[in-house]
């Protein structure tokens, strides 16, 4: 008799009349607001403006549903256009089923849309946003434990997850696999934190680090894995994905490091206002009246002996104001 496990819900679906909320889908929602509400924070912190990243990731994350799903499909399509299945569940993304791998790459196609048209520096952005979604995969995962998918082999561990018996599933109990990478990728975001507090990281080596780490947890939590996966030279397609998109991360940051040293100085252009735009090009030596405006009296060359310039009859004072 088992006496310690986690038990997994019955349902994953509640039905508001003929509305049916799926909890699926609210863990992404919340991941997304999580994602959103710290990277603005980070990004306020870097010097850019409030509503910038939510602006950008109303951009990003459409791509990065389609993007996650399309890798998915692709990667799985033995599940929707074998013999006996209906290609239309292909379209069913809150049966779960959205790849990380290409979430975030076209994810990054939609934010450097965004970033280009407001003339902000994509690794800039990233930097920001990257531990914000690391947590955002911590709460997605947990919509895995609510539809029963993605456990690992059987175990007789205590904190084995019970699955009952379903569709393309025996009852029984196994490895959470939903648990072990959401609470990595809570230390991934952790650690990136760290890092770039620590050792001042920027042109994207902050994304970089969270992109490495991730995939060091997900090697061996995909490893762990029953469900039905591609397997090549052995091992299952996402752990070589996993493995290759370590080793690109880590040459990025080596890179990085050597050409672009440093973090920049400036991640949104109008964050700074106007003003130092107005500062950079202003006279030091033109008047301004009291609205900023300029009024095209120099200042005096022979100032009295008191050190004291005459001022303009309107009141403002020589020097510009901004």
């Amino acid at each position: 008799m088992d006496l310690a496990y986690i038990p997994s819900p019955s349902t994953g679906v509640i039905h508001l009349g003929p509305v049916p909320l799926r909890a699926y889908a609210f863990c992404i929602i919340i991941g997304v607001f999580v994602a959103v509400w710290y990277g603005n924070k980070r990004w306020i912190a870097r010097g850019g403006t409030a509503g910038t990243v939510a602006d950008i990731a109303v951009w990003a994350v459409p791509f990065g549903l389609v993007g996650g799903r399309l890798y998915h499909v692709i990667t799985d399509y033995q599940l929707y256009f074998s013999e006996g299945e209906n290609w239309v569940d292909a379209f069913k993304i809150w049966e779960g089923g959205l790849g990380i791998w290409g979430a975030i790459a076209l994810g990054a196609v939609g934010a450097w849309i965004a970033c280009r048209r407001r003339g902000i520096p994509l690794p800039a952005y990233a930097d920001a946003i990257a531990p914000g979604i690391a947590f955002a995969q911590a709460i997605g995962r947990w919509g895995n434990w609510f539809n029963q998918e993605l456990y690992g082999k059987p175990t007789d561990l205590p904190w084995a997850l019970k699955i009952s018996a379903g569709v393309n599933r025996e009852a029984g109990l196994y490895h959470p696999t939903f648990l072990y990478e959401s609470l990595w990728c809570v230390g991934v975001a952790l650690l990136v934190i760290w890092a770039d507090r620590r050792f001042k990281l920027g042109h994207g080596r902050v994304f970089a680090l969270y992109v490495a780490a991730y995939c060091a947890g997900r090697a061996w939590i995909e490893y762990m894995r029953v469900d039905e996966a591609h397997h090549v030279l052995g091992l299952r397609l996402n752990v070589w994905t996993a493995i290759v998109v370590f080793v690109l991360a880590v040459v990025y940051i080596v890179i990085s490091s050597r050409v672009r040293p440093g973090r920049e100085e400036t991640v949104e252009p109008a964050a700074g206002g106007d003003k130092s735009a107005v500062d950079a090009d202003a006279d030091p030596d033109t008047d301004t009246d009291a609205d900023g405006e300029a009024t095209g009296e120099a200042e005096p060359e022979d100032a009295p002996a008191d050190g004291v310039a005459d001022t303009p009859k309107n009141g403002a004072g020589s020097a510009a104001k901004g």
